[in-house]
């Protein structure tokens, strides 16, 4: 397709990305800062983020870049998780068997966590990613497992990574006992119109081309459609490459953009 066409090595923008190939922007910067802070300090950390602003791709970074001597990452993500399916994920990826009854899958969770921090020396960093999806029951069981001698003690951290309507849940009244536990809060914001422009030429390097394919009109419209959202970036960014190739054209202009979105993004 085009990517021979513009002789791509790799097929640009790419979600699969090697931490070292991401593009280290000031609001990813300040992400990752304080998630590492929320895990050495074995804290809980609410994260959140407009759809397709790369929270996850921030959150596949931190992980990437956990020493493993260190510290001992459970990545959990369910749009329909309950207690039950919580804990026996966690233990899942301990590598232990769990046990039937939910209470029991919670204190055999319990005990490998205090173990691990204690016995082992690593810290365990529980991540749940789209928190926002949480019911009330979820939230409210996040609170239990968090409550480690009579709440005087924590062994983990706790990361919960969602859209913005996770602050709308966590700020009810009967959720307060959680949501006063939380010690870090971070909202990761769109790209400003430089970053755009950043972000579109550091994927276009990563995949092999280093000539300026979008003309900076171009990546206005680009900026402007998107609103800088980094996932619809890359969508908008790819369908004007296929425009171009099927027009015989070796730059994105302003007009091609407007084309695109007139198309198929109606």
């Amino acid at each position: 397709m085009f990517e021979q066409y513009f002789g791509f090595t790799h097929t640009p923008f790419r979600r699969d990305l090697k931490p070292s190939e991401l593009l280290d922007l000031p609001g990813v910067r300040e992400m990752r800062s304080r998630l590492n802070y929320v895990a050495s300090r074995r804290q809980i950390g609410v994260f959140t983020g407009s759809v397709g602003a790369g929270k996850t791709t921030v959150a596949r970074w931190f992980v990437a870049e956990l020493p493993q001597a260190k510290y001992r990452p459970l990545y959990l993500h369910d749009s329909e998780l309950t207690p039950r399916n919580l804990y026996w994920e966690c233990l899942n990826q301990l590598g232990v068997k769990p046990r039937f009854y939910r209470g029991d899958a919670k204190r055999q969770l319990n005990e490998l966590l205090v173990d691990m921090a204690e016995g082992q020396g690593k810290i365990p960093v529980v991540i749940i990613d789209e928190a926002h999806l949480l019911n009330h029951q979820m939230l409210e069981e996040i609170r239990f497992l968090t409550n480690f001698r009579m709440d005087s003690y924590s062994p983990m951290s706790l990361i919960l990574i969602g859209q913005t309507e996770l602050l709308a849940s966590l700020a009810r009244p009967s959720l307060l006992a959680i949501s006063q536990r939380v010690s870090v809060r971070y909202h990761l914001p769109y790209f400003e119109l430089e970053e755009t422009a950043q972000y579109i030429i550091h994927h276009l390097k990563a995949a092999g081309v280093t000539t300026a394919l979008f003309t900076d009109e171009a990546v206005k419209a680009i900026h402007e459609a998107t609103q800088g959202a980094a996932r619809a970036i890359g969508s908008l960014s790819s369908s004007c490459l296929l425009h171009a190739m099927s027009v015989q054209a070796r730059l994105v202009d302003d007009h091609a953009v407007r084309v695109v979105l007139e198309n198929e993004y109606r």
